[in-house]
């Protein structure tokens, strides 16, 4: 049925643009030979093929528009015939005589527009009698464009200021007033299409009248134009007059477009000046006019205007516009009770945003609107409209923009409040907008108190809220919330000791309750903030002035102690040693014994009980190896246990080679360079031929498994450390161990069981450049190596 509609539609098109090109040819012959009889006669004929009612506007446009250009010629030969001595007064008298209305009106318009450029006449009589003569033609969309088209031929003959048809009888009110009284009688015609046809035709009228809304618009858009019409004008005759046509005619579709109109055309002074009367209007317009947009519109173009100059903000001061809009805006949500959720967060984002352009000063203004916010949002509990969750971000995401600053935005005592209506996974895009706003912005967040307004915006990234325990949860993502949680922990910082540990305390507090998944990324960040205190404090033993309150190594060494704990709880056993050996260190540097005795105890504690993976075993005794060297604090006693346990360790690990390699790392134990009580020799060459041993054990387990002694690798590899201490100048380790131990890598390399390594094989090599390059050194150290026949 409806590709048949369309087919019929075709075919009257082309028979009435058929019959109109035939009218046309004939009046272009009886113009080309000034017949003017001939020319009015077919023009009217042309003209009678816009009276069919058969097209839609669409079809109907593309007829008119090749009559309009048909009319442009014989409005230039009317010009003609006047100049040629033809009476205009008769020839507008004589084209009234065409049988039938609406031929007749455009032929009228047309010469009405040669009328007014003649000036025999004052413009304001001819258009008053024009626009007047119009309402001859009721049909709605043969009406609008033959309204349209006398708007379109008298733009240019206004009596505007400056123009040349204003005069003594013609002024820019009788322009204002034609243009008023066209843009009413469109208005009522363009209404008129909604209520004509059957009910169930209700969206193709709806789309044919959105086709035709240009027409009315052009009207305020040509009264925009018109240079005289000022302040004042506007606001007693302009305004009140559009305005009134647009809440009477209680048409849905032309309040939201004349609305949007009036909002676009007029200038933003105007606005400005006149925001009483614009948004009077807005209470009295239809329920179902999206109002939310205009609005929004409207507050966008005021933002915009003041953010244009500096110079335009006392306007708006003096016109109080904040309060002026937000009384609106609360009298609109009133007027309509059933508006969207999205429609009121809407309104107050767009007024938070004006305001935070032209009052950025005032915060008690931003924390008035959210607070609006609030209420509205009161007793509907979390969000579940996704539209309405993405405009309370860009609600809550506009003053962190504004400010460049969370510090400015945390005293906005309402923020917090609208964040609650957020559901979980919003609340997380909410808290990962503000981490990114303080990490673009480098801001400096210092205070205890600040901090924890901070977190409480930021709990959805680190607790578990409400009912998301067990979603699930994409790991990619979740280990970038967590480690831009871990970035945000590093940034706090504040030079006063006291506030600073007021910090640590606080922040400790809020991500001690993030769970299991939650504690290896952001407790190693507070661990880390901890210990860059300590070192502030560091040699600070006791408050000079004994007070039990003031904060030192000690009392931030209590607290780490219990922080680290809890992710052995978790367990994360290998990152809870790793923090215990750094607080360790730390306390070496503070000369606190006892206290990184303890952190090596709790070290010890977990190797055993915990790390049972041989990979992480072998990483954690070369940490335990490393930290324990660089401790200069302890006593023989402690030293002496920490050490053999370290060995024991060491030579229980699982592969031989592993063994091995543990075992002469744990020489390095026996001997510091900067520490003169740790240099036992004995120790070290005991150490070392363990390691030997051991190595010797793994080559016979390799033949006896595999049917070849493997690598020599590791032979090379205690050769070397044979030559470190030989350096240093251990006395046990003498040139006679080093010249065996070279055999023996020689022997092994050349026995026919050992394995090819390339690897090994150039690594012995440049063992052995080394050496000769020590003997070329000469003085001391050449003659050390002297003896060393390699």
């Amino acid at each position: 049925m409806i590709a048949d509609g369309v087919e019929d539609e075709e075919k009257w098109l082309a028979a009435g643009i058929a019959g109109l090109q035939q009218n046309a040819f004939y009046m272009h012959r009886a113009l080309d030979s000034n017949n003017l009889r001939d020319a009015l006669k077919y023009s009217a004929q042309m003209l009678s093929e816009l009276r069919t009612s058969r097209l839609s506007p669409h079809k109907y446009y593309a007829l008119y528009m090749r009559a309009f250009d048909e009319l442009r010629k014989l409005e230039m030969f009317f010009k003609e015939e006047t100049r040629r001595g033809c009476s205009i007064v008769d020839l507008y008298e004589l084209v009234q005589h065409a049988g039938n209305i609406l031929p007749r009106l455009y032929l009228l318009c047309t010469v009405g527009s040669v009328y007014i450029k003649s000036k025999e006449a004052p413009a304001k009589d001819v258009l008053k009698d024009l626009v007047e003569m119009c309402r001859g033609i009721q049909h709605p969309v043969r009406g609008l464009f033959l309204r349209s088209y006398l708007a379109q031929v008298s733009r240019d003959k206004l009596p505007d200021i400056g123009s040349e048809y204003e005069g003594d009888a013609d002024t820019v009110v009788d322009a204002v007033e034609f243009v008023l009284q066209n843009f009413t009688e469109m208005n009522k015609l363009w209404v008129r299409m909604q209520h004509q046809g059957p009910a169930r035709e209700k969206e193709k009228r709806e789309k044919e009248r959105s086709e035709l809304r240009d027409l009315v618009g052009k009207n305020l858009h040509v009264l925009s134009q018109i240079e005289g019409i000022d302040l004042d004008m506007y606001k007693d005759t302009v305004l009140p007059r559009v305005l009134e046509q647009v809440v009477n005619c209680k048409d849905e579709i032309a309040q939201y477009y004349l609305m949007d109109c009036i909002i676009q055309v007029f200038p933003d002074e105007y606005h400005l000046q006149t925001l009483d009367v614009l948004l009077g209007a807005f209470p009295q317009l239809q329920p179902a006019v999206d109002i939310k947009t205009v609005l929004s519109r409207l507050m966008e173009r005021l933002s915009n205007y003041a953010a244009s100059s500096a110079d335009v903000l006392p306007e708006f001061l003096q016109v109080e516009a904040f309060a002026k809009l937000n009384h609106a805006i609360g009298k609109v949500i009133e007027a309509q009770p059933d508006m969207p959720i999205l429609g009121v967060i809407t309104l107050y984002s767009s007024l938070l945003t004006f305001t935070l352009h032209v009052h950025p000063d005032r915060l008690d203004y931003a924390d008035q609107v959210l607070g609006a916010c609030v209420k509205k949002l009161s007793g509907k509990g979390k969000l579940e409209d996704n539209k309405a969750t993405k405009q309370i971000v860009a609600l809550l995401s506009a003053p962190l923009d504004k400010y460049n600053d969370i510090v400015t935005t945390l005293k906005l005592s309402n923020y917090p409040r609208v964040l609650e209506y957020l559901d979980t996974e919003t609340n997380k895009v909410m808290a990962t907008v503000i981490i990114q706003s303080i990490m673009k912005n480098k801001t400096r967040i210092s205070t205890a108190d600040r901090v924890e307004a901070l977190f409480e915006l930021i709990k959805g990234l680190i607790k578990d809220l409400d009912g998301d325990a067990h979603d699930e949860v994409d790991e990619d993502d979740f280990k970038e919330e967590q480690n831009s949680v871990a970035r945000l922990i590093q940034l706090l910082h504040n030079d006063d000791p006291e506030e600073m540990f007021k910090i640590i305390c606080t922040v400790r507090k809020h991500i001690l309750g993030g769970g299991p998944k939650r504690l290896p990324f952001t407790v190693p960040p507070l661990v880390f903030s901890s210990l860059k205190l300590v070192r502030q404090l560091q040699g600070q033993e006791e408050n000079p002035f004994g007070e039990e309150e003031s904060t030192t190594p000690k009392k931030i060494f209590q607290l780490l102690n219990q922080t680290v704990e809890t992710l052995s709880i978790i367990p994360a056993p290998e990152l809870a040693l790793q923090l215990y050996l750094q607080c360790a260190e730390a306390a070496n540097d503070c000369d606190l014994e006892p206290v990184a005795y303890e952190f090596f105890t709790q070290a010890y504690i977990l190797y055993e009980e915990e790390i049972s993976d041989s990979r992480a075993q072998i990483t954690a005794i070369h940490l335990i190896i490393g930290t324990l060297q660089r401790m200069h604090v302890f006593g023989v006693e402690n030293r002496d246990t920490l050490t053999h346990k370290a060995t024991g360790y060491s030579a229980k690990l699982l592969r031989k080679p592993d063994q091995c390699r543990a075992v002469y790392a744990c020489s390095h134990l026996f001997w510091v360079d900067d520490q003169d009580n740790v240099k036992d020799g004995e120790r070290v060459l005991l150490c070392l031929k363990r390691a030997l041993r051991i190595a010797n054990a793994a080559q016979q387990m390799s033949n006896a498994a595999r049917g070849s002694t493997g690598s020599v690798t590791l032979f090379v590899e205690i050769l070397n450390k044979y030559l470190y201490f030989f350096e240093k100048g251990n006395p046990q380790i003498n040139v006679a161990a080093i010249q065996s131990l070279l055999e023996l890598v020689t022997t092994e390399m050349q026995s026919e069981s050992s394995t090819p390594d390339p690897a090994a094989d150039a690594f012995f090599a440049s063992t052995l450049r080394y050496i000769e390059f020590q003997k070329q050194k000469g003085g001391a150290v050449g003659e050390k190596y002297e003896p060393i026949k390699v």
